[in-house]
């Protein structure tokens, strides 16, 4: 399957939508806006993995299996244990593949944000502090760092096996959303 661009036509009328992106490329605001635009459940896996003081829930597989199974839904592509099962469910994979620059700003202006304002994320959990980010090995911001390469070559593995929608830059996510993503469906209704 060729890999899509923010102007090419969907091959199809998308039903179980996968954002893909590094961390702080936007997959989360995404996903509520893809929602939106398509009236498609919205499920957030970092709500249903982190538990309390930051520790993996144990029935977060079982329930992402069981929202898998739904007919329509838009979600983040995250959390290797549960990918395969996204995956073969998915009809549609859309890639934030914006540049390093930008996802790390992003990255940083939000964990500054969250941790400043003391933004409850999940399940009670806040950002930590700042200065963890020089002790803690999977701090947020490190972990953006060195995930980004890695993050890329997992969605280019994918190209033949789901239909890949990539998108560079917000202009690029602007243009998708307004046109293929609104228009999907339209024309085969009529």
């Amino acid at each position: 399957m060729p890999l899509l661009g923010p102007a090419d036509p969907l091959p199809h009328v998308p039903r179980r939508i996968l954002v893909a992106g590094n961390a702080g490329s936007g997959k989360s605001t995404l996903c509520l806006r893809i929602a939106e635009k398509r009236d498609l459940r919205r499920v957030e896996l970092d709500s249903l993995y982190w538990g309390p003081q930051w520790t993996p829930r144990p029935e977060f597989a079982t329930e992402v299996a069981a929202f898998a199974d739904d007919d329509t839904w838009v979600t983040e592509f995250q959390y290797k244990e549960v990918r395969p099962v996204l995956l073969d469910r998915a009809d549609t994979l859309v890639w934030l593949d914006h540049p390093f620059a930008t996802v790390m700003g992003r990255l940083v202006g939000r964990t500054i944000r969250r941790r400043a304002c003391r933004v409850e994320l999940w399940n009670g959990n806040q950002e930590p502090s700042l200065w963890s980010v020089f002790t803690d090995s999977e701090h947020i911001l490190r972990w953006g760092w060195k995930t980004y390469r890695r993050n890329r070559a997992r969605v280019l593995a994918l190209v033949d096996e789901i239909a890949v929608v990539r998108l560079c830059g917000q202009a690029q996510v602007e243009r998708w959303l307004a046109g293929p993503l609104a228009s999907v469906g339209r024309e085969r209704a009529r």
